[in-house]
């Protein structure tokens, strides 16, 4: 493979939540250098285009899980900066969310009978992560910086900086999906989006035992 000029775009949240989660280990525990390395396969990462992109988590009075999310993200911050990464950040926004018990629920009706009609959680929503990303694949592919933009998302809304920087800039987009299976519950399984796969210039397709290569050693003493 040439040695071309690459930048990394890693939309944190999409990875974890499509991928990393589905494995059973969170972003502490999972060594992305050593991934974008595989990734890359010889080629020369930009300096600067190491980027990875998250939604930040705010500490709420009242609630110890805020407090421990808020300081594994920091640990993971800490260790990214140490390895040259770009941290491209956005405000997590949190709503409460009420759904009606009813048959679209698994046992519903023994909920039903413990007097529970509905159920309310936190849904934690990033705001402004795919505007970011688009932003930057073409800036850099306006100013020059990468031959071939390595992008590890999933998240259709990128579709039009995609094809902007295919068409206009001339440059490549590598697009990085996963396949993983849920042995439990095939309908959850993950598959890579069909509308990336078609808009960009390469493929890779990783699996959850290709992503395991990755666990940190210390995971399971966390």
């Amino acid at each position: 493979m040439t040695n071309k000029r690459i930048a990394i775009f890693v939309d944190g949240g999409n990875l974890y939540h499509i991928a990393l989660k589905k494995i059973g280990v969170t972003e502490l525990d999972f060594d992305f250098d050593n991934f974008v390395d595989f990734l890359a396969n010889g080629r020369t990462i930009e300096r600067e285009y190491k980027r990875y992109y998250v939604g930040t988590v705010r500490e709420r009075d009242g609630d110890p899980r805020s407090k421990y999310l808020m300081s594994r993200q920091t640990k993971l911050f800490a260790s990214l900066k140490k390895h040259q990464w770009k941290l491209r950040t956005s405000k997590l926004k949190v709503r409460t969310e009420t759904v009606a018990v009813d048959e679209r629920m698994v046992e519903y009706q023994k909920i039903l009978d413990l007097g529970i009609t509905e159920i309310s959680y936190e849904r934690r929503r990033e705001k402004g992560v795919d505007v970011m990303i688009a932003t930057d694949l073409i800036v850099g592919a306006v100013e020059n910086r990468y031959d071939t933009a390595l992008v590890i998302s999933s998240d259709a809304d990128l579709l039009p900086a995609i094809q902007w920087v295919r068409q206009n800039g001339k440059l490549q987009v590598e697009y990085v999906g996963f396949s993983i299976d849920d042995e439990n519950i095939p309908g959850n399984s993950i598959r890579p989006l069909y509308s990336m796969f078609s808009n960009s210039d390469s493929q890779r397709v990783i699996t959850g035992n290709t992503l395991r290569m990755f666990i940190n050693d210390n995971a399971n003493s966390r």
